[in-house]
């Protein structure tokens, strides 16, 4: 289960999440506290030269010094994400933004080999609320655009998943597998909201792996485990119920989110990120192999952000738009090639060259992605 989620959470933890080009940031530090604060991560540490900050855009340079991938979080209370950035090889430096519009506690961490709770260490915002606001017309309309897809994707999210439930419980292991990837694609198109919400996530969405995290392997992928590969056990049916309690949890919460625009921004790009560490190798669906249902989803949410910041997009950036739409196409037809009766391939019907394919699609598309979040923050 890759974390690449972005903190999508609701208005009393109001943030705007803008990532930039490896490098960057300025070196200066300033009086007040606002200057940029680097991170210097390896596999054993993770130092910050400044562990406060007053509310408000909080500017974040990371630098892997090890010699593991690493990642690094900034998490509000009950370990809601607020932002993150991933994949930072070593060797490589990553600056972000994130706005914390409330002051209090928070944590940072640091994910040498991208897996467990981190290196943590506590993270204070001083000073008095600065939650942010827009005045532009165009991103009020993309972010209640986007409300209303995640408002849809959450319905059919729960309804689906409770009829996969019932499913499980009645015994139908066929036609319980044939919604598996059905229900969990609603899930995969708002996956960046629906991982915001701390220890919810893995217990819905993690893998067998969250084991060596000190958790109890639940949710979706114990399921597909006892369907495809063990057999429908003991505690299948109570699994199935927790698994229903804490989606049910997490589609109430998902609807109270209030969003921005560079949340949506990076959301299409934590999405692409998914894909390219989860889904495009086929860790994911490990037992039943419908990486390609996820792929897809994740596809469909990303191009649904983008498409609510559109008008924005076109008004301050045509050639992107151009060259975004150019570049999506391609990855379209690749995922349209793959589709299967109603549904996908298995991931182990793909060839190398195909999978090689896909993967060179999706970087060209998240190349051009990772420059929204800085058009949307020009405003």
């Amino acid at each position: 289960m890759t974390r690449s989620a972005l903190a999508l959470v609701p208005a009393s933890v109001a943030i705007a999440l803008t990532l930039t080009a490896c490098g960057g940031g300025s070196d200066a530090k300033t009086a007040d506290g606002k200057g940029p604060i680097t991170v210097t991560a390896n596999d054993t540490s993770c130092e910050l030269d400044r562990t406060q900050a007053p509310a408000g855009t909080i500017e974040f340079t990371v630098s892997n010094k090890g010699t593991k991938v690493n990642e690094f979080y900034v998490y509000a209370a009950g370990d809601r994400i607020v932002g993150e950035v991933e994949n930072i090889a070593p060797g490589l430096s990553r600056t972000f933004h994130v706005e914390v519009a409330e002051p209090g506690t928070y944590e940072t961490a640091c994910k040498p080999g991208m897996v467990g709770k981190g290196i943590r260490h506590d993270f204070t915002v001083t000073g008095a609320s600065a939650a942010p606001k827009t005045d532009d017309a165009k991103l009020r309309a993309a972010t209640a655009s986007y409300a209303r897809f995640v408002g849809s994707q959450s319905d059919a999210l729960l309804a689906r998943t409770t009829e996969f439930v019932g499913l499980v419980k009645a015994g139908k292991v066929d036609e319980a597998k044939a919604l598996y990837p059905v229900a969990r694609s609603y899930w995969e198109r708002i996956e960046p909201v629906a991982e915001s919400f701390g220890e919810l996530d893995p217990k819905i969405d993690g893998r067998a792996d969250v084991v060596d995290e000190g958790m109890k392997f639940t949710g979706y992928h114990r399921l597909e485990q006892d369907l495809w590969v063990n057999g429908l056990q003991a505690d299948s049916s109570a699994i199935a119920d927790q698994l229903l309690a804490d989606v049910t949890t997490i589609v109430a919460e998902a609807k109270k989110v209030e969003f921005n625009g560079l949340q949506l921004a990076n959301g299409s790009k934590a999405l692409l990120d998914e894909m390219a560490t989860g889904k495009i190798t086929g860790e994911e669906e490990r037992y039943s192999h419908t990486d390609l249902w996820d792929f897809a989803a994740n596809w469909e949410g990303s191009k649904g952000a983008i498409a609510a910041l559109r008008p924005v997009l076109q008004e301050r950036n045509p050639e992107l738009v151009a060259s975004y739409d150019k570049r999506a196409a391609a990855l379209d037809a690749l995922v349209t090639k793959h589709q299967k009766g109603d549904g996908y391939q298995l991931y182990t019907e793909l060839t190398p060259v195909e999978v090689r394919a896909l993967s060179d699609a999706l970087d060209a598309v998240a190349e051009d992605v990772s420059k929204v979040a800085g058009v949307v923050a020009a405003a």
